[in-house]
């Protein structure tokens, strides 16, 4: 259902939350946008746009009935003023909520095409697919008795979903059977995790935010909780590339958690309710280790506040490419129980002041992405590797080439894999190498006085 208040969205059908923007409240629509005082109608328009009503109206070769054609004329009005205001019927509103809270009913499979079929990318944890036993790689070859083949991603998710507690019998081929079997699920609820985290090497972490959904925030700070119980952090990627936005809340949110205190974000509009600012509060979660953030032209909207506010209180060194450049403020109007409008209501700014709006953020350090190719060979011959070698005489354990590529098994090759990822692991290594060093000497100066 429609919740009846004015919601703010930072990019197009994606997030939501309440800000009451504009002096909206709960009540009357008609009367929520009634024109100010000492404002008046264009009266010889709206007589313009009333004859062009009728003449669509009765002269157009199909009968439309008047809603739909208000309904268009609202769309118009829309579509005239930026990119991303723009008119929600319930449908899109459904996909907006489901985006801003990370939940839908549905089978719980991210799903691609390949060789013209629906396959299975993976099925989430605890979920109806995964209780199934559904694997990556299975190709739903027909759902609920209709063929799949041909179907366009966007139409097979949204036959996917449906009412929870609805079943539907998925038709699965699957490497290794001869024949496709059939496998029946009962929607659920299913979560759309926003944050993801892994150790990159022993003290470094990596953090992964896709979009800025309701309860990022608090994604963030366990994931992090879960990264330091496997040992001192030491630096941290925060992964926000091709991350279109979502929550500002959230937002602030995440920038907070690595901030003591200081301006995230402040918005500016035409009226004097858009205008708020948002402050971090004291508590760095990771106590100060330093912090690459990594950003592309996919960086968006709540993403670049996070970059920008991160980068104006010199936190974190900002790598990649320029960030995407949106700017601007939504709030989600209500005009009745089943229908709103997306309207750009601000500009927001980073603590230093500057609007981002159709420029984004430029990083500290510019790293294209790029595919990497070794001119070396893993396995070198050294001193160590020559029959009769002399030891070194200071105990230390001698590693031929045999060890070296013993001690590379098992670990993910992030030159290989992605370099962005690679060069600010190696930043961050820098970065504690460097402030060592600097320790070592200022106790070595110490200890000579």
């Amino acid at each position: 259902m429609f919740t009846p208040k004015a919601l703010t969205t930072f990019f197009g059908a994606a997030a939501l939350t309440v800000l009451p923007l504009m002096g909206l409240s709960e009540g009357d629509p008609a009367e929520q946008i009634a024109p100010q005082a000492g404002t008046r109608l264009p009266l010889e328009d709206l007589r313009s746009f009333a004859k062009v009503f009728e003449q669509i109206r009765q002269g157009y070769i199909e009968e439309v009935d008047d809603s739909t054609l208000l309904e268009y004329a609202i769309k118009g009005m829309l579509q005239g003023l930026d990119p991303h205001s723009s008119y929600l019927d319930r449908a899109s509103f459904d996909d907006l909520q489901a985006n801003t809270t990370g939940e839908f009913a549905g089978l719980g499979i991210e799903v691609g095409i390949e060789n013209d079929h629906i396959t299975i990318v993976t099925p989430m944890d605890d979920t109806p697919a995964s209780r199934a036993g559904l694997r990556s790689g299975d190709v739903i070859l027909r759902l609920a008795g209709k063929s799949l083949r041909g179907v366009g991603l966007d139409e097979a998710v949204e036959l996917m979903r449906g009412p929870k507690g609805s079943s539907v019998t998925l038709t699965i081929g699957r490497k290794g059977h001869k024949e496709p079997f059939d496998v029946t699920l009962k929607r659920d609820t299913v979560r759309v995790r926003s944050v993801r985290s892994k150790v990159l090497d022993e003290g470094y972490g990596y953090l992964r935010i896709s979009q800025f959904q309701i309860d990022t925030g608090k994604d963030v700070a366990r994931e992090i909780t879960k990264l330091q119980k496997k040992g001192e952090l030491k630096g941290l990627i925060l992964d926000l590339r091709n991350n279109p936005g979502g929550v500002l809340q959230s937002s602030v949110e995440v920038a907070d958690a690595f901030l003591d205190s200081g301006l995230v974000v402040y918005t500016e509009g035409r009226n004097e309710s858009a205008n708020l600012k948002y402050s971090a509060e004291p508590g760095d979660m990771i106590k100060g280790a330093p912090i690459v953030v990594l950003i592309n032209d996919g960086s968006a909207s709540a993403a670049e506040i996070v970059a920008g506010a991160l980068q104006d209180h010199r936190r974190a060194v900002l790598m990649g490419t320029d960030s995407f450049g949106k700017g601007s403020v939504q709030t989600v109007i209500p005009i009745n129980a089943e229908r709103a409008i997306k309207l750009t209501t601000a500009l927001y700014y980073t603590p230093n002041g500057r609007s981002i709006q159709a420029q984004g953020i430029t990083p500290d350090i510019v790293v294209e992405r790029v595919k990497i190719t070794r001119l070396e060979q893993a396995a070198r011959t050294t001193e160590a590797d020559l029959a009769g070698h002399l030891g070194n005489g200071n105990g230390g354990e001698e590693r031929n080439a045999a060890d070296r590529v013993r001690e590379k098994e098992g670990r993910e090759d992030w030159l290989d894999r992605d370099n962005q990822i690679f060069e600010a692991l190696n930043v961050l290594k820098g970065l504690n190498l460097y402030a060592q060093r600097q320790h070592e000497l200022r106790e070595h100066v110490a200890s000579t006085r």
